[in-house]
């Protein structure tokens, strides 16, 4: 090779290994988060009072721990996910639904369907952590014998 095509080759892998190593790091969610209500759109449905989440990310495994307020009451849940697309099951507030989660570049995507007094649900979730990491955004599309919505949720780190 010639000196000027050596450094271009060079040059090439250099920027192909930067841009391999820079598309595997994936955000990490983990903290305890806030939900800022004033920042949030519950669309058509009442906006909880408080909500907390502490979510433990090591990916593939995401374990989000969600403590709930609202004028129908206090909810807790346990969500587990596998960020690999590998199918999960989980219980909200007895009933159970199925998700699965995957990266859709820097976004966390989560799709789930489950059945909740007799109706079936469907969610489609994109989780979206700032670039200075103290905020994170999930925007979310329910679907519903009663119509479509969407929501946002915006979560502050504590």
């Amino acid at each position: 090779m010639r000196p000027l095509t050596s450094r271009i080759f060079c040059a090439v892998l250099v920027a192909a290994a930067f841009a391999v190593s820079a598309a595997q790091a994936k955000p990490n969610f983990s903290g305890t988060w806030k939900l800022n209500v004033s920042k949030s759109d519950f669309g058509p449905m009442p906006a909880p009072d408080s909500r907390t989440d502490k979510i433990t990310h090591d990916d593939p495994s995401l374990r989000d721990e969600i403590s709930q307020s609202s004028q129908m009451g206090d909810m807790t849940s346990d969500m587990k996910y596998s960020t690999d697309g590998k199918e999960t099951t989980n219980s909200i507030a007895g009933n159970e639904i199925k998700t699965t989660a995957k990266w859709d570049g820097d976004d966390l995507v989560i799709t789930g369907k489950g059945s909740f007094n007799g109706a079936d649900v469907t969610f489609d979730s994109h989780w979206s952590l700032a670039a200075d990491g103290k905020t994170i955004t999930v925007k979310q599309h329910v679907t519903s014998p009663m119509g479509e919505a969407d929501l946002k949720m915006v979560m502050d780190k504590q």
